[in-house]
């Protein structure tokens, strides 16, 4: 694991796994692939700019030539890179598939020229669909019932089959819903918390009943190390959290927080194949790589309310405009190896 690329490595995931490898006494190097679309961005990465390990470059994982070229430099590969949005996959389905599938299979390509030693898929729990009842082992069956979640599913089969065909060293994680600082605010937790900043009403779909496990991104990223690390290739790991809750019980935590009443909640149609609960066993995980959630929900989503709360400079901007790509402050791309 020398040297490390990850894509999509300026997101919100991906800039909190960069920050977390760049101090592995193993990791020589890491370079972050990004297209810095609308939720990526060169902030996301802060203070990781000022070690020498760290090289970015700016471009897309369908770009053949230049992912050849990062991974012929590369020991080790952890894919954050998609396209993620649901709402977004209703209307743009087409670029969902090109990213999440063909841009997949791009780098595995690369991959199984070159020789990678290891190649971590990073998925989602959406992929199994919605469970009313039950949890998803990773021997579940994949039915994705929107867009977004197709075509990660998809692309998990792609990344799988590499191994199975080529002996591509491909190990896959799944995680559940993830919140923590830089997240775009798309995405429930910091859409709900700047808009109750503002004194704006926060809308929470149908009653409130959708089921959702959550998942401190730290506590994410120390799972996918533990894959990169330990993970047998071919296969799956699910990592969850410890805390399930329904929009409902996250919005009334988000009040709480907030100093909010329910008087700046509005009630509004459901949302178009809006799955109504999720759930993962992650004991394989725990088994096989030790894994454990260790962040304290409450205390976790206070201290991710706070960050939003002290730095508006990075989220009012896409409030104005959230389909635009922030112009990056960066230092000029650098070549991956050393």
């Amino acid at each position: 694991m020398e040297h490390l690329l990850v894509t999509g490595g300026a997101g919100f995931i991906g800039s909190h796994f960069v920050k977390r490898m760049i101090h592995a006494a193993d990791v020589a190097s890491v370079t972050v692939l990004d297209a810095l679309t609308y939720a990526g961005h060169i902030e996301n990465l802060g203070t990781a700019f000022l070690s020498e390990k760290l090289a970015f470059v700016h471009g897309n994982i369908l770009d053949a030539e230049l992912v050849d070229d990062l991974v012929a430099k590369h020991t080790a590969i952890v894919h954050f890179a998609a396209e993620s949005h649901v709402d977004r996959s209703f209307f743009a389905a087409g670029a969902f598939l090109a990213t999440n599938v063909h841009g997949t299979q791009t780098l595995l390509d690369a991959a199984m020229r070159h020789g990678t030693q290891k190649f971590v898929h990073v998925s989602t729990d959406e992929v199994y669909g919605p469970l009313p009842e039950g949890t998803a082992t990773e021997e579940f069956p994949l039915r994705p019932s929107v867009p977004y979640a197709a075509s990660k599913a998809a692309s998990d089969l792609v990344a799988l089959s590499y191994f199975q065909t080529y002996g591509v060293p491909v190990c896959v994680t799944r995680s559940s819903n993830n919140y923590g600082p830089y997240q775009h605010p798309e995405k429930i937790i910091p859409l709900f918390v700047t808009r109750l900043l503002r004194g704006e009403q926060a809308t929470l779909h149908g009653r409130g009943e959708h089921v959702r496990n959550w998942l401190h991104v730290d506590d994410n990223c120390a799972g996918i190390e533990a894959a990169l690390r330990d993970g047998a290739p071919g296969e799956v790991y699910n990592l969850g959290g410890g805390t399930d809750l329904t929009s409902g019980e996250l919005t009334a935590h988000l009040l709480g927080i907030c100093g909010a009443t329910w008087d700046a909640v509005t009630y509004i149609p459901d949302r178009q194949a809006n799955d109504i609960r999720y759930s993962m066993d992650w004991s394989k995980a725990a088994a096989q790589l030790g894994y454990r959630p260790r962040r304290d929900f409450t205390d976790g989503l206070a201290q991710t309310a706070e960050w939003y709360r002290r730095n508006p400079d990075r989220w009012a901007p896409l409030m104005r405009n959230p389909t635009a790509a922030r112009p990056g402050r960066s230092r000029p791309s650098t070549s991956a190896g050393r």
